[in-house]
């Protein structure tokens, strides 16, 4: 399999499976989630259980034309329509779970229940982005902007873990992972950048397997090789990261929100840990970003 270079890539990959990945989505009620469904439908990529509003055939049109491919399960109260969605996901009737317009906290309830939810024990929840930036030359993968403040060691390596398994669903089979700090200095200042230096050890090892893990290293010296070249940096990096772990949520999800602001980029976003990958859209998320998360779930979903 080529790597996959952007989301029109793979939404043409999936299209080339010919197979339909079930998703159950909570209270679907906004222009962007209608958006992302209504094209995942047309794309021919999933079907859908809608749990929520049991008119919602009326106020969304574009769901008459694949009656074959939606169903409704009427549910009233967020909680319910929560506990609704993972029970149907447990019971094998969708392989993915999405949030509509749903607080955040409902969802995660439903999902961290020990005894009926889709986090099994001893898992971590954390979260994972792919980004299409024009000026880079492919998808940039990064974690975590959403979830985790402050990662352990053993927090940030199950993500880099869950990162690289999302890596090789893309075609990417050996990819390189840079672990991101302000500066390419270990200090016990930085307690991060200590992990990193056990994590690069258990990388040397063979632990993650064929993969190229480096760092401390800023995101200019990750992504750009020219300016490791001018600080004299040696890296197997070599300025192509397919990876950034940041160190904390403030700088992930600081570098979300800029790149989309600024860099007018593509954005995807799954929850890792669960038994089927869960998309997590913010409320402010373009219908574009929607839409690209639910491709994502599609190839990373089991199965594939």
């Amino acid at each position: 399999m080529e790597p996959i270079r952007s989301f029109e890539e793979l939404t043409r990959h999936l299209q080339s499976l010919n197979r339909r990945k079930r998703i159950a989505v909570v209270f679907a009620k906004d222009m962007n989630t209608e958006y992302a469904i209504a094209r995942a439908l047309g794309e021919g990529i999933a079907e859908f259980v809608m749990i929520g509003d049991p008119n919602i055939r009326e106020r969304y049109p574009m769901l008459r034309a694949f009656p074959q491919y939606v169903r409704i399960v009427p549910e009233e109260d967020p909680d319910e329509a929560a506990r609704r969605a993972v029970q149907i996901v447990r019971e094998g009737g969708a392989d993915i779970l999405m949030k509509g317009i749903i607080n955040t906290d409902n969802l995660l309830h439903a999902i961290l229940d020990k005894e009926r939810g889709l986090l099994p024990k001893g898992k971590i929840l954390t979260h994972l982005s792919v980004v299409q930036i024009p000026t880079y030359r492919k998808l940039l993968f990064f974690s975590d902007a959403a979830v985790i403040p402050r990662p352990t060691l053993q927090q940030r390596i199950e993500m880099i873990q869950y990162a690289i398994r999302a890596c090789r669903h893309f075609g990417i089979e050996r990819p390189r992972i840079a672990l991101i700090h302000c500066t390419e200095k270990v200090s016990a200042k930085f307690p991060h950048s200590l992990d990193y230096v056990n994590i690069v050890e258990l990388a040397e090892a063979g632990e993650f397997g064929d993969v190229i893990i480096d760092g401390p290293l800023d995101v200019k010296t990750a992504c750009e090789k020219t300016s490791g070249d001018i600080k004299g940096i040696v890296s197997p990096i070599e300025g192509d990261a397919d990876v950034l772990i940041f160190p904390n949520i403030e700088s992930g999800n600081a570098f979300y929100k800029t790149v989309s602001l600024f860099c007018h980029a593509d954005m995807a976003g799954l929850l890792q840990g669960p038994v089927c990958p869960v998309v997590l859209p913010s409320r402010s998320d373009s219908a574009l970003s929607k839409y690209y998360s639910i491709a994502m779930a599609c190839l990373t979903a089991a199965g594939e």
